[in-house]
């Protein structure tokens, strides 16, 4: 199994067929065809197919994909490494951060981290579960801040726990339940949740339907922070979001906390990265000064 073959398979995917990924790659489709070829005889097994559709992968060909993008970032991590060493610059390093730590600490250790590598390449995106897991796994993530449940995460993936966060419902100022006590109050409410696996919205759900209270019938299903909180703000739905982000006076402008008792246990939030891979030189500082703010 080479670097070339790993390479050609994972620009296949890219593409979408061998023509493009030829292209992009500066060779012939005989060439890259070739690389293919000699790979599937290395593991012994079809990897992808032709059909009027273009390319499609086989299950060990997802499979392989899967540990290809790792091993390719894997490489491209430890060429970094050596360069920082060697005394060269070019550390890249990419993280994903639900929004609770772009609001609260992010800022503190992005002003720490500067000062330790002024040069590093820093990319964030959003800490969503459901980007973040495939993003490690694959290695186009270092490591993640969010939130989770251990026990719903995949083998691969490793979690250390951080701080315990309180999650409570909340809507408009001026909201006509928002002096609602109980849930049997809020019964018949207009609901907007995060409804992916392992997200706040779902760990609400689990936790009435455990506690045979009554779900939410109307609820709009919504992954994007941005469009929960302007739907929050000027329509009459319910959100269900960490109260610390609730009652933080840039981020929760116009909301206002519904005082609803029982609430959900508090979600662990925490860093995750994939078991045992150490993080990068780079990440490593970084991953260190979240660990220390967000303890504290």
């Amino acid at each position: 199994m080479k670097d070339h073959q790993l390479k050609a398979l994972v620009q296949v995917a890219d593409a979408g067929s061998i023509r493009a990924a030829a292209r992009a790659m500066h060779l012939s489709q005989s060439a890259l065809t070739k690389a293919l070829r000699e790979l599937e005889e290395d593991v012994g097994a079809e990897l992808l197919t032709r059909s009027y559709k273009g390319v499609v992968f086989t299950p060990a060909g997802q499979a392989l994909l899967v540990r290809a993008r790792l091993a390719l970032a894997t490489l491209d991590k430890a060429r970094e490494e050596v360069r920082m060493l060697r005394g060269g610059a070019g550390a890249r390093i990419a993280v994903a951060l639900t929004p609770l730590v772009a609001a609260t600490v992010l800022p503190r250790v992005l002003a720490e981290f500067r000062r330790i590598q002024p040069d590093a390449a820093l990319s964030l995106e959003e800490g969503l579960l459901t980007n973040v897991v495939p993003g490690i796994i694959e290695g186009r993530l270092d490591f993640a801040v969010a939130l989770a449940n251990a026990q719903d995460l995949p083998y691969e993936v490793d979690f250390e726990p951080l701080a315990q966060i309180p999650a409570s419902p909340a809507g408009r100022i001026g909201h006509p339940l928002a002096g609602a006590r109980t849930w049997a109050e809020l019964k018949g409410a207009s609901w907007v949740l995060n409804l992916t696996g392992a997200s706040q919205g779902s760990h609400l759900v689990n936790w009435l339907e455990a506690n045979g209270v009554e779900v939410p019938a109307s609820t709009v299903r919504c992954a994007s922070p941005t469009l929960m909180l302007e739907l929050m703000r000027r329509t009459d739905h319910i959100g269900f979001g960490p109260t610390v982000l609730i009652r933080d006076p840039i981020f929760g402008v116009g909301l206002q906390e519904f005082v609803v008792e029982p609430l959900p246990p508090p979600m662990s939030l925490g860093i995750l990265s994939l078991r045992g891979v150490p993080l990068s030189v780079a990440a490593r500082p970084l991953a260190g000064l979240f660990a220390r703010h967000l303890r504290a």
